[in-house]
């Protein structure tokens, strides 16, 4: 019954997190555009009938029944259809119909007093820095949220401390039974050494941190060394001689390197057979940036190979295949994996909330980077449409032509929709393969 309630508690933390970082995002749009004095008639959390509202001032904020995203009205986004009177405004075609539908309704709150309070009359750069608020909002929440993970919690680092010992010397692959004749004690069995022992010397030398262990294992094959370990308080010394093995290369990323055949790359080198415990080390103001900056290229990755990503999500929800660990997952598949962190009791309840702070901190990362994809209805899409109007503005005041004025974005409406049907088939089917097949991360 405990792992149950501390799954919903998981669950509810991100669902909670989750609403709040949308509607920060939608805050992000809302301050500049009344910085800009854009008449904002409605900021709203969700889609769907209102739930609840309130007027304040010229705006009307509230909460609607589908909690999936949010969005922030004002009036003026497109402009007027112009016409000289010998050209119809709209065609019975269904993509013009779109486009003046939109505008319509763009312009059905616009009052007379809001002729200069309208979206499409600003400049271009206040029309970046409107549509790019919602994004920067969810950037600035990741990076606040790493800072409290790196600087708070600390990061898992290995110590000089063992965690474990190996009693037998055995290749990649392979098990031997330990009691067996057959089992060839590794060189820390034979020395005695033992899990929780805390290293303090390798031959002569006082040891700082692991790495600096291991690369001085790995260096001392086939030669006696003196180590002394802490062990219940007491400095206990004895001998050790590392033995030449197979080990994998890792590189400066912490990852086994490959060969060209795909297969690990190893090395000759020496090894004692035992492991390091795991401890949270918190981490200074300059791990931030970097950790925020990998964490945005990761999720850029994701997002530039999505069409690739949500084809193999298909593959694996209607076949045996299984699924990309690192592929995408809906918000189902979120809120499962907040579960299962938050009911592991096992873990520590530091470890439990360090990780669901990490998942809202990668959410609001993939959200900004989402939505910067240059497609409408992203905000994304909003900036490339001013971006090309300041740019054929600029085109034609270096030709002396007319002021093309600004552009019609309504234009775009067609392939607005194509988009938006095909991210909520994207949606339905990520929560389809979260449901059916779900991402194992344990």
């Amino acid at each position: 019954m405990t792992a149950v309630v501390l799954f919903i508690v998981g669950v509810l933390i991100v669902a909670i997190g989750i609403a709040l970082s949308i509607a920060l995002h939608e805050v992000g749009h809302l301050l500049p555009a009344k910085l800009f004095n854009v008449r904002v008639t409605k900021y709203m959390i969700g889609f769907g009938p209102t739930l609840w509202s309130k007027r304040k001032g010229e705006t009307e904020y509230g909460f609607k029944a589908v909690p999936l995203g949010g969005f922030v009205s004002m009036v003026g986004m497109y402009p007027p259809n112009v016409s000289d009177g010998s050209v119809r405004p709209s065609s019975t075609g269904m993509f013009q119909t779109l486009a003046s539908e939109a505008r319509s309704v763009a312009h059905e709150e616009v009052r007379p007093e809001d002729h200069n309070r309208v979206f499409y009359k600003l400049p271009v750069w206040k029309k970046i820095i409107i549509m790019l608020g919602g994004p920067a909002m969810n950037l600035l929440i990741g990076l606040v949220l790493t800072a409290v993970l790196l600087m708070g919690f600390g990061t898992a680092q290995a110590t000089t401390t063992i965690s474990d010992v190996s009693k037998c010397q055995v290749k990649s692959g392979e098990t031997v039974d330990p009691n067996s004749s057959a089992c060839v004690p590794t060189p820390a069995a034979a020395a005695g050494l033992l899990p929780g022992d805390t290293i303090k010397t390798f031959d002569g030398k006082a040891v700082t941190g692991w790495d600096e262990l291991t690369s001085w294992i790995r260096a001392s094959a086939g030669r006696s060394v003196q180590i002394s370990v802490l062990r219940n308080g007491q400095e206990v010394n004895t001998t050790v001689t590392p033995v030449l093995s197979a080990r994998p290369v890792v590189g400066s990323d912490g990852q086994a390197q490959k060969n060209a055949d795909g297969t690990t790359k190893t090395a000759e080198v020496g090894f004692l057979g035992i492991g390091p415990t795991q401890a949270m080390v918190p981490q200074g103001p300059e791990a931030v940036l970097p950790a925020a900056g990998q964490q945005i290229s990761q999720v850029a990755g994701v997002v530039f190979n999505l069409p690739a990503r949500v084809v193999g999500v298909a593959k694996a929800a209607f076949s045996s295949e299984p699924r990309d660990p690192n592929g995408p997952i809906s918000v189902v598949g979120v809120g499962r994996v907040a579960g299962e962190i938050s009911a592991m009791e096992t873990i520590p309840v530091s470890t439990r909330l360090a990780a669901l702070i990490g998942i809202l901190a990668g959410l609001n990362f993939a959200l900004a980077v989402f939505n910067l994809v240059p497609l409408l209805p992203l905000d994304g899409g909003h900036v490339a449409g001013a971006l090309y109007e300041g740019a054929r503005r600029q085109i034609a005041r270096w030709f002396g032509k007319r002021d093309p004025g600004p552009f019609d974005i309504a234009k775009l409406l067609p392939l607005t929709y194509v988009v938006a049907i095909a991210l909520m088939a994207m949606s339905a089917l990520l929560i389809y393969a979260d449901i059916v097949k779900p991402v194992n991360i344990f």
